[in-house]
């Protein structure tokens, strides 16, 4: 339930071939800035309109959306006014970057949208998943621990002091929701708005509340 190929269709990255190398998502997040500084100047289709900044032509960038270095917009994104990339974010096609949105240390598969007013720091988002407005991932614990992911009484240790959570593909994620640090939630999941999420939340659930977790009908 935890791994890459447990959350992830790799067909829909350009980090397709660095997340390979690993077993947990996680552990690819030490390496996103130099995965981007490496994978950029080999995008013969995209411009750098900055130093390290590497956008697709088709790409949308308003105005007054800053771009930090390094970081990769794919295809038809559209990066909207107000947005603040901070560096070390790859973007693939057809995504949305909203107003407010702040993007950090982040992989974000095609077709993800992150509309409006979210904090995306630390964190892999799945192909066509979704961050309702307001919600946020938290990277960081209270007390500055080093992160574990936990499933009832099992605990895997991280060894990162920042990791935010890991989206699979498909995840629907409510308006004015928290997902807690090393929160891990598996494919077509969704969860209720405002809800405080922590944990591994399995493949193809409802998340009501965090005792109150329903698979799916079909």
């Amino acid at each position: 339930m935890y791994t890459i190929q447990d959350l992830y269709d790799l067909n829909h990255t350009l980090a397709k071939a660095y997340l390979e190398q690993f077993t947990y998502p996680w552990e690819a997040l030490k390496g996103i800035k130099e995965l981007i500084l490496t994978l950029g100047p080999s995008l013969s289709d995209y411009e750098e309109i900055a130093r390290h900044v590497w956008v697709h032509p088709s790409a949308v960038i308003a105005p007054t959306a800053y771009l930090g270095a390094p970081c990769i917009i794919g295809p038809d994104t559209e990066v909207r006014h107000g947005a603040f990339v901070r560096g070390s974010a790859l973007v693939g096609a057809h995504c949305v970057v909203g107003n407010s949105v702040e993007l950090k240390n982040v992989i974000l598969f095609d077709h993800v949208q992150t509309p409006h007013y979210n904090y995306v720091g630390d964190s892999i988002l799945g192909y066509f998943s979704h961050m309702g407005a307001g919600s946020i991932t938290s990277n960081v614990k209270s007390d500055k621990t080093l992160v574990v992911v936990k499933n009832g009484c099992e605990t895997i240790e991280t060894g990162l002091k920042k990791f935010g959570a890991m989206l699979g593909d498909h995840v629907e994620v409510g308006c004015n929701s928290v997902l807690n640090p090393g929160t891990v939630i598996g494919r077509d999941t969704n969860i209720y708005p405002l809800s405080r999420v922590r944990g591994q939340i399995p493949a193809h659930s409802i998340f009501k509340t965090q005792e109150d977790v329903v698979v799916k009908k079909k």
